[in-house]
């Protein structure tokens, strides 16, 4: 059965880790929705592992959709998540409402994300909620503001992890129905977790969030940095660079 917002909010309250993974195409988002994934999110961090940027900044909407649209059509049970990518939705309330009602009108997509939780963006989000868009908070590291905080842990002392749980709490106040924690301390993401009556999604922040994302590249063995936090559960690199030899080797001696 397609996995619904609403579900989030039950399993929270039951304890259900919620599993969720990036993706970006039609072959891999359809072979992660069979495994069993419960939340699928095009991330503009597609931008660097399926597109060679060095940042998640050069996306653009439109490719966004593109993507989006790729996956949709290969999600059946996932909650299909989109990222708003950066400039789509900062410059003012009236842009982030067209960008959003692109995604929802052009694409399968249940829910938006955007990054940040300052006073502006919290006021875009409300503004989003009320016209009965789902949105989903990210707080911690955002990194559509890398060249302002780099791609280090956030919070790590006390007067950030106050404007980080302040951030959450107003987040929620605005109406989201669920919130990413990336690269936090973990006993900051547990105190979120506890406080928050909506489902943590954790990257980089502990095992005591409410569910757990990575990008599904890191997990594969595709990527060419590994975060310290992601796990590599198999090496495709190697996989397909020796299917691809061998096919190279059985086409030249015929």
């Amino acid at each position: 059965m397609p996995v619904t917002i609403a579900q989030l909010q039950k399993w929270k309250q039951q304890k259900k880790p919620i599993v969720a993974l990036t993706a970006s195409d039609y072959a891999i988002a359809k072979l992660l929705d069979q495994a069993g994934v419960d939340m699928l999110l095009v991330g503009d961090s597609l931008a660097m592992v399926a597109l060679g940027h060095k940042t998640t900044l050069p996306i653009t909407l439109e490719a966004m959709i593109h993507h989006a649209q790729a996956v949709g059509r290969a999600v059946e049970n996932a909650l299909l998540i989109v990222d708003m990518p950066f400039l789509s939705y900062q410059v003012s309330a009236e842009e982030a409402m067209r960008s959003a009602g692109r995604i929802f009108k052009e694409t399968d997509a249940r829910g938006i994300k955007l990054e940040g939780g300052y006073p502006d963006m919290v006021a875009t989000i409300r503004k989003l909620v009320q016209a009965g868009m789902p949105v989903m908070g990210h707080v911690g590291l955002t990194p559509q503001s890398v060249h302002r905080i780099g791609y280090r842990v956030q919070g790590s002392t006390p007067d950030t992890a106050e404007e980080i749980l302040h951030q959450a709490k107003a987040l929620v106040e605005a109406g989201i129905f669920a919130l990413l924690l990336e690269n936090i301390p973990a006993e900051l993401a547990a105190k979120i977790t506890d406080l928050i009556p909506v489902p943590t999604i954790g990257i980089g922040a502990g095992k005591e969030c409410d569910g757990q994302i990575l990008v599904t590249h890191d997990v594969l063995g595709l990527s060419d940095w590994q975060p310290p936090f992601a796990k590599k559960y198999t090496n495709l690199q190697e996989t397909i660079t020796e299917a691809v030899k061998q096919y190279c080797q059985d086409v030249r001696n015929q």
